[in-house]
């Protein structure tokens, strides 16, 4: 059962302190636009509902301050206890039977100071927090946890109890005797197995443990903690992933705990949210994070129609695996590099592309091995899978011919077919590009590594120097690098010694020969495991419909703890130790400062925070990698005085542990771990000598050329730290410190997404399938801080979500339209009207805060109302697409009607207007069938009238004027007479009718001559119209290209002319700047123009015939324009004519008068030019002498 806080026991917020005085202080003016206050605390008698059970659904608040609540069958029970805990009376209400009658979930107690009793943390639980429900237990003898000698906790019945002590009757009918303090309460059966640990009446370990493990007995490897999903690893091929699973939550039908839910969660967030999220994958070594990873990537692949994109990212995983996974003591197929995979998706939410980032490849992998692991997979993939052409081309042997591979005494794994794994990695290879030159480069790398470890060296003196064995290793080796034998054996035998400016060549000891050769390999194999990620990426990169949107998956690898630890180890554990840190930040820290922020009062849970160990590794200037890269600068330097260097400076750190030797001891979140320091200066240095780049540099293979390219590029840039503000320039940075700066960025680009953990736990050491060990899992569950986030959960308010956003979602539930617009009145609204209990909410100053589930039901409802809303739309909009189709449609037939109508009517009138005697010449078949359709009409009729009109004359009685007169008994006689008469009657109407049938057979034969001869009449004319249309248009080109001659002539005539005329400007302006000058200015002479009356009525005389010629001209051409215009309206039948004019007799008059004016134009023509041109010299040769006149005059 449980309680709610008094207002007596609980103090209230300064927030809602703060809004009383100001309701109080403004009582009397009462604004209407305030935004409400917030809602104050429920009367009760309690405090908070404690960490071990939520609230129930129906809990409520009495009107006397009581809190009604009840569990069927224990209400005696339920009484007697409150009344020993002093706690009162209280209501009941009936509840729904779901608990078994042997255990009630019980309430938590107050300490002396009233505060609430937090739950059990750590190892143990702290019993004194639950001492009434472990007194309750001991009284009714209930189902109880006990912790053994062993630390083994098993399931019991109290049977007594005595002092301090209890007697439990185990499963197996033994009794023993537990201290009390031992002892935890067990959850009834119902609960055990629960889907959400926060379900679990009792929290603690045992519990959790227990449920944990009935799941995983029934194969349901998935279980929620909170907002944390736990993955146990089944170590077998589970059936929980196929299309049927993936569909049914797409459509929402299963809502169990599965990687398919965090995924679609996530995937949900990014697309209404537009929030890029990230999925976290942790756990140690061997708990199954790679495949999660690529179950995850399978559901996100399946989300939209299966595309390219979507195979080749999970093709590229595959690829990665070969080249980046191995065997380790605790894994078959262990992740040795951390990834992190970024799927890009488009505006629909289909995948676009992917971007992979990886770090830290353990690349001491590929030269030393531990008794029992492999080197890389794709190693033995390619011995075991490649063609006999491939192994030929490229000297490949078995693996275990290969001293890389063969030192650790494992080739193969169980289960595991490397073959066939060879042909599936050409298959992925070829799906994402590789060319086939660039495989058999890759693999060819490959093989030259496997033949570079095969290189031996012989010993040559006494001072332990060594030169190459020249065998077929050193011979293949440089065949497949494409440098020259000797090369090799010199690069690998020499190194060079700085001396000054110069460098000397030394002989190498076998130490030194042998750290090249193992230099050169690992060289070769990280930069061919960089410049495949280079290409994936190239491969899966997005097109224009990536809209910015993405989901990230981190797949990290495991904590290690092994019997020694080298410098590998201590990278891996420090990736953990920020990792586990990020999940502090997210899951405890923010949390908290959330709730402090929006003045949420909460019960803090405690939980182990790891920054001091991160502290130790990454602080400068005294951390672990601080004084490793600064003992790389010391010349004299050993792992021994860097280990006693650690021992100095770290000696009071609690998280440092100094131990003999060269060893120290780090204590994790995860456990402490002893670390050899033998190497660490060498591997952090990663040396490569010039002479060795020098060699790469030189060979003709294109990918060594481009390694070396790139790593000289890279060493000529400078080394600058970029993890914090405060660091300085490092000159020589070493591997640690270049990883810490990568784990820097990568936690800085998932802090800006929405986050989506997933806990991997290993059942068992052996990697055995089936079994479940509680120990391991327990220390697993302990580190990762499982039960911590359980509690949070509980106690505290998982979902929150702003104001706005909760009025924006959810505000169009409301039904009252008086509520004020501000969004905090529009959440309390919709809260209310949900009628949602006080204690599941809390308001803050900017946020609101659920506890679990109560989000869920808002967004079922809204997605029902949505649901309808868009049934709604889907119909209405129908209707109305339908109806303005239909209208689309008549109004469309009714606008083709007008516009063939028009159309046809347009060429009808074109067709009348240029063809009208072959529209006439069309028209008779047509007039044809009328007049035969009028004949047979005709003769229809005449028919039906010849007989309404002789039936007039048979009835008619003054045809038998003889037979008006007889009598009625004559009727026999009368009759046959008149039968009689109309006999001989018929014969004559016949004959007549006989007569017009071949009068008007005459009529049709004559009317159809008469159309015979009428085409063969519109036939001449058409060809007669066609000649004289071809005629006019060669008349018509003709007159155009003389009048254009005239045209040209004339033109020239009037420029002659113009010239001519054209006064002596020059002379103007010469005799004006040479006029005389008076003491006024200067007064100027005119020269220009013709001043004697003579000469000017010569120039006048010759201006007005030019003028005449002109004149004529223009009316002559219109004259003649007419006339052809005429004559063409004529031929094409559009003029009216007379019956007797002949164009063509027209034509030839034309053409005459036209001849004979132009000759006669012509003459007067060149009259009028001579005449021009004559005066024009007079009247020039008057005005030169004239001005010279007056020129001499002045000068002299």
């Amino acid at each position: 059962m449980m309680l709610s806080a008094s207002p007596s026991t609980i103090a209230r917020s300064s927030l809602e302190e703060m809004l009383d005085s100001l309701r109080r202080r403004d009582e009397i003016e009462k604004p209407k636009d305030l935004p409400p206050a917030l809602p104050s605390r429920p009367i009760s008698s309690a405090k908070i509902p404690p960490v071990r059970r939520a609230l129930p659904v129906n809990f409520r608040i009495s009107d006397d301050g009581s809190s009604e609540c009840s569990l069927n069958g224990f209400n005696g029970r339920e009484d007697a206890m409150r009344k020993e805990n002093g706690l009162g009376n209280f209501g009941f209400k009936r509840m729904k039977r779901d608990q078994n009658d042997e255990s009630p979930y019980m309430v938590a107690s107050e300490n002396d100071n009233g505060d609430q009793v937090d739950g059990s943390n750590g190892a143990s639980v702290l019993l004194s927090n639950m001492e009434d429900s472990i007194n309750y237990f001991l009284q009714k003898k209930l189902r109880v946890w006990c912790r053994l000698q062993n630390g083994q906790w098993e399931l019991g019945t109290i049977q007594s109890n005595a002092g301090e002590e209890a007697s439990v009757i185990l499963s197996n009918k033994k009794v023993i005797k537990v201290p009390i303090i031992e002892l935890v309460p067990a959850n009834p059966d119902v609960v055990a197995g629960v889907d959400d640990l926060t379900q679990l009446g009792y929290l603690n370990e045992p519990s959790v443990i227990h449920s944990l493990r009935r799941r995983f007995s029934h194969d349901k490897i998935y279980s929620n903690a909170g907002p944390v999903l736990i993955a146990v690893n089944p170590l077998k091929d589970a059936e929980q992933y196929g299309n049927e699973i993936i569909t049914a939550y797409r459509q929402r039908i299963m809502d169990s705990p599965h990687v398919f839910a965090t995924a679609d969660a996530a995937y949900s967030g990014m697309m209404k949210d537009e929030v890029n999220q990230s999925i976290i994958i942790s756990g140690e070594s061997g708990s199954g994070k790679t495949e999660t990873t690529k179950v995850a990537l399978q559901y996100l692949a399946a989300l939209g129609s299966v595309s390219i994109v979507d195979d080749r990212i999970l093709r590229a995983n595959f690829i990665l695996e070969a080249f980046g996974n191995a065997k380790t003591s605790r894994n078959n197929n262990a992740s040795r590099f951390g990834k992190l995979i970024e799927i890009l998706f488009s505006r629909t939410g289909k995948m676009s592309g992917a971007v992979i980032q990886t770090f830290l490849l353990e690349k001491s992998r590929v030269v030393q091995l531990i008794n029992g692991e492999r080197s890389f997979h794709v190693f033995y993939q390619l011995c075991a899978g490649a063609p006999s052409t491939l192994k030929e081309k490229l000297h490949i042997k078995m693996a275990s011919k290969y001293s890389y591979l063969n030192q650790s005494e494992c080739l193969v794994i169980g289960g595991v077919d490397d073959a066939r794994r060879f042909h599936t990695l050409v298959e992925a290879l070829d799906i994402l590009k590789f060319t086939k030159e660039d495989q058999e480069h890759a693999f060819g790398m490959l093989a030259a590594v496997l033949w570079i470890g095969n290189i031996s060296f012989q010993t040559i003196d006494s001072e332990n120097h060594v030169e190459v064995v020249a065998d077929e290793a050193v011979a293949n080796a440089a065949k497949l690098m494409g440098c020259s034998f000797n090369e090799l054996k010199l690069v690998l035998s020499t190194h060079k010694v700085q001396s000054g400016k110069d460098s000397i060549a030394e002989k190498s000891t076998l130490r030194q020969a042998t750290y090249t050769r193992d230099a050169l390999a690992k060289f070769i194999y990280a930069s061919l495991f960089d410049w495949l990620v280079e290409q994936i990426n190239k491969s899966l990169k997005p097109g224009r419909q990536h809209s910015g949107r993405s989901i990230n998956i981190l797949d990290i690898y495991g904590f290690e703890s092994f019997k020694k630890n080298g410098f590998e180890q201590f990278c891996i554990n420090y990736a953990n130790e920020r990792l586990q840190q990020h999940f502090i930040r997210h899951q405890f820290k923010l949390q908290q400062e959330d709730y402090e922020l929006n003045g949420v009062d909460i019960t803090k849970v405690n939980f182990t925070d790891n920054q001091e160990c991160l502290d130790l590794i990454e602080k400068k200037p005294v951390g672990v990698l601080a004084l490793l890269d600064e003992e790389l600068n010391f010349p004299k330097a050993t792992d021994l005085t860097f280990a006693n260097k650690l021992k100095q400076n770290f000696k009071s750190n609690p998280c440092f542990k100094g131990e003999r030797g060269r060893a120290f001891g780090v204590r994790h979140y995860a456990g402490e771990v002893v670390y050899d320091t033998n190497g660490f200066l060498e591997k952090n240095r990663d040396l490569l000598h010039s002479d060795s780049i020098q060699l790469f540099s030189s060979c003709t293979c294109k990918l060594l050329q481009l390694f070396a390219s790139k790593m000289i590029n890279h060493s000529h840039k400078p080394a600058v730290s970029m993890c914090s503000t405060e660091e300085v320039e490092s000159p020589k940075p070493g591997v640690g410190t270049k990883y810490k700066v990568v784990l820097f960025d990568l936690f800085h680009k998932l802090e800006r997404t929405g986050h989506h953990f997933i806990c991997c736990i290993r059942p068992n050491r052996n990697q055995v399938c089936g079994v479940f060990e509680d120990d391991l899992v327990l220390q697993q569950l302990r580190y990762c801080g499982i039960l911590e986030v359980v509690r949070t959960s509980r106690s505290g308010y998982p979902t929150r979500i702003t104001h706005q956003e909760f009025a924006g979602r959810y505000g169009f539930f409301l039904k009252e339209a008086g509520v004020s617009q501000d969004p905090l009145s529009i959440s309390i609204a919709v809260l209310r009207q949900f009628n949602i209990y006080p204690e599941m909410y809390h308001v803050g100053y900017t946020k609101l805060f659920f506890r679990t589930g109560q989000i869920r039901a808002l967004e079922e409802r809204r997605k029902l109302v949505l649901q309808g809303i868009l049934g709604v739309q889907k119909y209405f909009r129908g209707s109305r697409a339908r109806d303005h189709f239909y209208e689309l449609k008549q109004g469309a037939t009714t606008l083709q009607s007008f516009i063939r109508g028009e159309n046809a009517r347009r060429r009808c009138t074109v067709k009348v207007k240029r063809f009208p005697f072959t529209v006439y010449a069309f028209s008779v078949p047509q007039k044809r069938n009328e007049l035969r359709a009028i004949i047979r009409l005709q003769s229809v009729i005449r028919g039906s009238f010849d007989r309404k009109h002789f039936k007039s004359m048979c009835d008619s009685k003054e045809y038998f004027p003889e037979n008006r007169k007889l009598k009625p008994n004559t009727g026999r006689r009368i009759s046959e007479d008149k039968s009689q008469e109309q006999v001989q009657a018929l014969p004559t109407s016949l004959t007549e009718l006989q007569k017009r049938v071949l009068a008007a057979e005459a009529t049709i034969e004559k009317k159809e001559e008469e159309n015979a001869s009428l085409r063969e009449q519109v036939k001449q004319f058409e060809a007669r119209r066609l000649e004289y249309e071809a005629k006019m248009k060669s008349m018509e080109d003709m007159w155009q290209k003389q009048m254009a001659s005239l045209q040209v002539s004339l033109a020239a005539a009037k420029k002659t002319i113009a010239a001519e005329n054209a006064p002596p400007h020059y002379y103007d302006s010469e005799d004006t700047s040479m006029g005389s000058r008076t003491h006024g200015g200067t007064t100027p002479m005119k020269v220009s123009g013709v001043s004697e009356g003579g000469a000017g009525r010569e120039m006048n005389g010759t201006v007005a015939a030019v003028n005449n010629l002109v004149k004529e001209f223009e009316q002559k051409r219109t004259t003649f324009d007419d006339d052809a215009k005429a004559l063409a309206e004529a031929k094409s039948g559009q003029a009216q004519t007379g019956a007797n004019v002949n164009p063509d007799e027209e034509y030839r008059k034309v053409k005459v008068r036209f001849e004979a004016w132009k000759k006669e134009y012509k003459a007067r023509l060149r009259e009028t030019k001579a005449k021009v041109h004559k005066n024009g010299h007079s009247e020039v040769e008057k005005l030169r002498r004239k001005w010279w006149g007056k020129l001499t005059t002045r000068a002299s």
